[in-house]
């Protein structure tokens, strides 16, 4: 977080994080210093030469090779075959990866080199391109940008994205000065409803630079960074006068990239993990690094991109109506009332266009 002058609360954006830390991907793509179908083994070695289980749920040495290498779309597409799936969290895989510490769901992931080299060591779940899976993609994210620039991610995206947008109150960490303007993350108690500290602002996960700066869920931001961010990408990539991302690069992100079986999977497994049925994040497919409406389920238009967060937060661009909404509780999604709240936030917000 930079100088600024505004008072607004902070907020962890947790899994909000993955539509701004895209950016700095698309940035590379722009430039050719990334191509969507180039295998990532030249920056990420650890990830040469897969192994694949031949069962989801099966023993780690139960295993096939790869068809092919790890592309760079299949990273960005969260397709490159390993994942978080809590809907099966004693199967071995999704042990081993809680065990290892790659999520950021308990224990804080290791710096860079040492989580490639943990993340190295499982086999993949999916053939690469495959399937849709959640989490762990968007954070390979972060460490490809790193690799390719040769600089460490937050920099990279400060530069390209943040500071040209004057997101000045985003960052991965809030510095001492500013620590007053980030509230407690809290989690209602699934039994009582009552809220409970899951994480204080002084002393806590955002009071500090982290050693793995997780593109997947790591930022801190506030209402008025993420609005320059959404307007940039519903006036395809321009601010102002100054061009952030080229308009393919806009429509790339905010365009579906699954198959119909793959966005009927993703839709499967959001009616099914707490964490992907909030307000908006079941209708339809995924561009990269968002959500992109394909059906019109509720009020809100086809075509509407953007994500939620596990701490409360949901933050969405309507091409069609050429708004953004942003709605920041800092409250888990531990009890419904949570995602109730952010589906009659929308809901809302789709009529007060009609007054």
């Amino acid at each position: 977080m930079g100088k600024s002058n505004r008072g607004l609360s902070a907020t962890g954006m947790a899994s909000t994080s993955k539509p701004v830390t895209v950016s700095a991907a698309m940035v590379l793509l722009d430039a050719c210093r990334l191509r969507l179908d180039d295998s990532v083994e030249p920056w990420l070695p650890e990830l040469a030469d897969r192994r694949v289980l031949k069962r989801t749920d099966g023993p780690l040495d139960d295993t096939v090779p790869a068809r092919r290498p790890i592309s760079v779309r299949d990273v960005l597409t969260c397709t490159f075959g390993l994942a978080m799936d809590l809907t099966t969290p004693d199967a071995p895989i999704q042990e081993a990866i809680q065990e290892l510490e790659l999520t950021g769901h308990g224990a804080p992931p290791p710096e860079p080199d040492e989580w490639m080299r943990r993340l190295g060591t499982l086999p993949l779940m999916h053939q690469p391109g495959a399937e849709w899976g959640y989490q762990i993609g968007s954070d390979l994210l972060g460490v490809l940008v790193a690799r390719v620039t040769g600089q460490p991610f937050d920099t990279f995206l400060r530069e390209r994205i943040l500071d040209p947008l004057r997101m000045v109150d985003t960052g991965f960490h809030v510095p001492a000065g500013k620590i007053d303007r980030l509230p407690p993350s809290y989690v209602p108690d699934p039994q009582t409803g009552e809220f409970v500290v899951w994480d204080e602002a002084a002393g806590g996960r955002y009071s500090r630079p982290p050693a793995f700066q997780g593109a997947g869920g790591g930022l801190v931001s506030t209402v008025d960074d993420y609005h320059a961010y959404f307007r940039m990408l519903l006036n395809h990539g321009m601010h102002g006068s100054e061009r952030i991302l080229s308009r393919p690069a806009v429509q790339l992100m905010t365009t579906n990239r699954l198959t119909p079986e793959q966005r009927a999977a993703r839709e499967a497994l959001a009616r099914d993990k707490v964490h992907l049925s909030f307000g908006q994040a079941q209708q339809g497919g995924w561009g990269l690094g968002m959500a992109v409406r394909t059906c019109r389920g509720d009020y809100a238009s086809i075509g509407q991109f953007g994500w939620d967060g596990g701490t409360g937060t949901t933050a969405y661009a309507d091409p069609d109506e050429q708004l953004s909404g942003i709605l920041l509780t800092q409250v888990g999604m531990s009890t419904p009332d949570s995602r109730r709240l952010i589906h009659d936030f929308w809901t809302m917000l789709y009529q007060v266009l009609d007054d």
